[in-house]
């Protein structure tokens, strides 16, 4: 793995509730666990994760364009942004970060309207319906760009 590696990992609105808004589709985790599990898990790989959530889109969008000279890749579960918020699929595309798009849950067995992301075209991948793995399986798919030929 290359030295000095840090992704960010994004979280959007209500995703502060994790634990407790819906537990049967988000799961019973806090975010503050989530990102707990995660920090080890990358320390493990010798990468350093950095977090951030929010529950407004702007805030968002300064933090992707800020990680085009702070971080090597982005996690990003934007909630409810993920289906319409072309304003963070366009913050994506400038910053140029390479971004994986997260849900815990299967977006794609929910509404209707969950099945359409906006954001996708512009990341390397998307992985859902995991749980709070989702963010490991994430991580795991960024740190393979990074992996020592």
């Amino acid at each position: 793995m290359k030295r000095d590696v840090c992704f960010l990992v994004l979280n959007g609105p209500n995703l502060n509730m994790t634990g407790t808004r819906e537990p049967e589709i988000y799961g019973i985790q806090s975010l503050e666990k989530i990102n707990r599990s995660l920090t080890d898990a990358a320390s493990t790989i010798g990468i350093s994760v950095e977090f951030y959530q929010s529950n407004h889109e702007g805030d968002l969008i300064d933090h992707i364009h800020a990680a085009k000279t702070e971080y090597e890749g982005i996690i990003l579960n934007a909630g409810a942004f993920t289906h319409y918020s072309y304003a963070i699929r366009d913050a994506i595309a400038a910053a140029g970060v390479p971004t994986v798009e997260v849900h815990m849950s299967n977006v794609d067995a929910r509404e209707d309207f969950r099945r359409t992301s906006v954001i996708a075209p512009v990341c390397i991948g998307t992985v859902s319906g995991f749980g709070s793995f989702s963010y490991h399986l994430a991580l795991a798919a960024l740190a393979e760009l990074y992996k020592e030929e």
